[in-house]
């Protein structure tokens, strides 16, 4: 029996849940020194954008209004809560988006990593909720993350995820002596779970695919160095959509030249007005990527989609808002428990819920005014013993 296979079996004996149930989590609502220079000045990180939303049609809910408050995601007691209220309605995983970034001055280093550091790690009850990293390695343009202070400067690139060996040596010596040997940090058959964003954009920071898997054996290695069996590499693309023919031979080349393990799409199904089309869309797509590829797909449930906040010219066309509601988003993650269920013989039961704390995207477990805890239910609905 495999070590996740076992500690599945422990759990089940105690009578615990068996499910990792994971949430993504966006650390951007604490004042970071880097992101007060560049992106949110007023010291109280995305929170600043957040509060800002307007409605833009009839029946807009904007700005999106937390039950308990701003509170930011770097203090301890704010996120003893989280974890807190987390465990009692059935999530016991976090998945912290993980940044590295070069900015136009020269810097080269963590982003929002206090979130993780001091806000999660300090919490008193921290090692009772699981957690594992996914490194974020998207391009963020100036205006991207805050148009009010960028909106002329639309195009040219803000923070760059691209490294090079130096960086990406630092980034793996980071990620294994601050976060790997904790005991709650998640592994799969005893190897630490290591998400990555994008390919793409990490092939590039080499002079070529051969050298970027190259360096990506490096880190395997000093995972073993470290006392582990390996790393457990899994892919976390935006999964917009069913990738073509051709995109598929790619991917599968991809899976073998980087030695990926799983895939666990971030916001699976892409984006449709309508929920309903959204969360049909995903199941295809997870039958197709099941099909289509010989590693675990692990399924992802989506609350749904409304970053206006972040741009002035969207509106209705681009936000979620037909047949949106706790009790259908449950519906869909039945459907996903049941997924997970159906192939326990091959993989441990994960199930990934976008998001945590996306409020600025519009997709958030977390409290607020006008649902309450109505999301957090629909968790506990579905994954209670």
């Amino acid at each position: 029996m495999s070590v996740a296979a076992a500690a599945l079996a422990v759990a089940a004996c105690s009578g615990k849940r068996d499910y990792y149930v994971c949430a993504y989590v966006w650390p951007s609502c604490h004042d970071d020194s880097l992101a007060r220079e560049w992106l949110w000045p007023e010291g109280e990180g995305e929170w600043e954008v957040i509060r800002k939303g307007n409605p833009r049609f009839d029946g807009h809910y904007q700005p999106r209004l937390p039950l308990w408050g701003y509170g930011l995601d770097d203090d301890p007691q704010v996120v003893e809560k989280w974890i807190q209220t987390a465990l009692a309605y059935g999530v016991n995983t976090f998945i912290y988006d993980w940044y590295w970034f070069r900015a136009p001055d020269g810097y080269s280093g963590p982003f929002l990593e206090s979130a993780l550091d001091k806000g999660f790690l300090g919490a008193p009850s921290s090692d009772k909720m699981n957690f594992y990293l996914m490194y974020a390695n998207h391009d963020v343009k100036y205006s991207y993350w805050n148009w009010h202070k960028w909106g002329a400067d639309a195009d040219s690139l803000l923070f760059n995820p691209r490294v090079g060996m130096d960086d990406w040596k630092k980034i793996v010596n980071r990620v294994i002596t601050q976060y790997f040997h904790r005991p709650n940090y998640v592994k799969i058959d005893g190897c630490p779970v290591f998400a990555i964003f994008n390919l793409g954009n990490f092939a590039q920071g080499f002079s070529s695919e051969e050298e970027a898997a190259q360096a990506m054996d490096y880190f395997r290695e000093e995972v073993r160095k470290a006392g582990f069996p390996g790393l457990h590499l899994q892919l976390t693309p935006g999964g917009g959509s069913d990738p073509s023919p051709s995109r598929q031979e790619r991917m599968k080349e991809n899976i073998a030249r980087y030695g990926i393990n799983s895939i666990a799409f971030y916001n699976m199904g892409g984006f449709d007005c309508d929920y309903l089309v959204h969360q049909e869309k995903a199941v295809r797509m997870r039958e197709n990527t099941d099909k289509a590829y010989d590693i675990p797909l692990f399924p992802t449930v989506s609350i749904g989609w409304d970053d206006t906040p972040r741009f002035p010219r969207k509106g209705a066309a681009d936000v979620t808002r037909f047949h949106q509601s706790p009790e259908v988003f449950g519906i869909y993650l039945r459907k996903a428990r049941e997924y997970a269920d159906a192939h326990r013989d091959s993989q441990p039961p994960f199930v990934m819920i976008n998001a945590w704390n996306e409020w600025v995207e519009g997709s958030y477990l977390l409290p607020d005014r006008l649902y309450g805890y109505a999301y957090l239910e629909q968790v506990r609905k579905v994954f209670e013993k």
